[in-house]
């Protein structure tokens, strides 16, 4: 359903209502008239009759809401739109790893609606793991746009009624307005050998990732892990025997990608990191000195966007939340994601040479489809009880 259309089909809904609830009072009022006009030999049914009508009048009026015009009036418990006022607030609810790269593009767009809108646009902003983001905006945590580390978590918040079927078509590139693959962090000069996936899986290796339970990026990481094998050739049954043995080299899950760097590089935790290569990039530009392997099996790691239909129409934010939707996707956003990390879904900038020799090539890159969708993803690996559960229960 397009942007425009939402609406007015809301529009046509209620006025047809307010139309039959309308004739059904217009068909009591002429029934009253008929039984009534029978009984008019006395002053006191006349009277009767005068106010019976005048009550019922009363009550069409009320109900119709008298023109449509009158907004206030169809809507009552609406917030007044925010398109009306001089400032407008956005509540932004994103995985942790985006924060830089929002916060460098949102002045940006602040700027740019000012000028085109001559309004304010006020930023509240909430960072965390994309898992516990996703539950938090269910709980109640009014986002107005939420940026999720995958598609999976978006369609948990429509389920829930709050995004309205086919977000991901309102939007260029099925919704994904960020991606990245997955990156292999050494200390330096990589001491311990680690090359490639198998690596990982060898005795006395140490390895830092986040939970896949309450981590967006942990479930890109765990698919990285299965799809080396699969992409290789192997099987189900070895690719679970394979990130059997990797967990077990897990001291420690972290509760996102944020805490699993900090776990990595300020504790000084683990021999190896599995993260996004956005958050490598990233910790490069702020002095880390690190080696990090993009392995040639891979996962294309896709991050969503989306407006919160319920929130943005309970707030009046709904202008203002699509057209910052539509900034992240114009070149100059895309130019700040890949500063920080992000490989752009604009495909113009990808092909610059400035991208193209900043993101190393990928020989192999799984997606989610070859998987067969995030339901049956997480039905798969991540639902209680499934694979991920049952690998960690042999940690025991």
């Amino acid at each position: 359903m397009s942007l425009w259309q939402r609406p007015l089909k809301r529009l046509q809904a209620m006025s047809y209502d307010k139309l039959l609830l309308s004739e059904t009072l217009r068909e009591r009022i002429y029934a009253e008239h008929r039984t009534y006009r029978f009984r008019l030999n006395s002053l006191k049914s006349f009277v009767s009759l005068f106010l019976v009508g005048t009550v019922l009048s009363v009550a069409l009026a009320a109900c119709s809401g008298g023109t449509a015009s009158n907004p206030s009036t169809e809507t009552p418990n609406a917030t007044p739109v925010a398109a009306t006022k001089d400032n407008v607030e956005l509540t932004l609810v994103s995985f942790a790893v985006t924060k830089a790269a929002h916060e460098a593009i949102i002045p940006k767009f602040v700027e740019q609606w000012k000028k085109d809108h001559n309004q304010t646009v006020v930023f509240k902003q909430s960072y965390g793991g994309s898992g516990s983001q996703t539950r938090a905006v269910i709980d109640g945590l009014e986002a107005d746009v939420v940026h999720l580390a995958l598609a999976g978590d978006t369609s948990k918040i429509e389920k829930a009624g709050l995004i309205q079927p086919g977000w991901e078509k309102e939007v260029p590139n099925n919704g994904i307005v960020s991606k990245s693959v997955a990156a292999l962090v050494t200390r330096p000069g990589n001491p311990k050998g680690i090359k490639t996936w198998e690596d990982l899986s060898k005795a006395g290796i140490k390895l830092i990732t986040a939970d896949p339970k309450t981590s967006g990026v942990a479930r890109w990481n765990f698919l990285a892990l299965w799809n080396s094998v699969i992409k290789t050739g192997g099987d189900d049954a070895k690719a679970t025997e394979f990130v059997s043995k990797v967990y077990k080299n897990v001291p420690l899950l972290t509760k996102d990608a944020r805490e699993a760097t900090d776990a990595f590089f300020k504790q000084g935790q683990g021999d190896a990191l599995i993260n996004y290569e956005n958050e490598i990039i990233l910790a490069e530009q702020k002095g880390e000195k690190l080696t990090a392997i993009i392995p040639d099996v891979n996962i294309s790691i896709d991050n969503p966007i989306a407006v919160v239909d319920k929130n943005v129409d309970k707030h009046g934010t709904r202008e203002v939340a699509e057209g910052f939707v539509k900034y992240l996707y114009t070149p100059e956003a895309q130019q700040e994601f890949a500063k920080l990390g992000f490989r752009p879904v604009d495909d113009t900038l990808s092909l610059s040479k400035e991208v193209a020799d900043k993101f190393p090539k990928v020989k192999t890159l799984g997606t989610v489809a070859d998987f067969g969708g995030w339901d049956g993803i997480n039905k798969k690996f991540f639902a209680e009880g499934a694979i991920f559960d049952q690998i960690q229960a042999k940690k025991k």
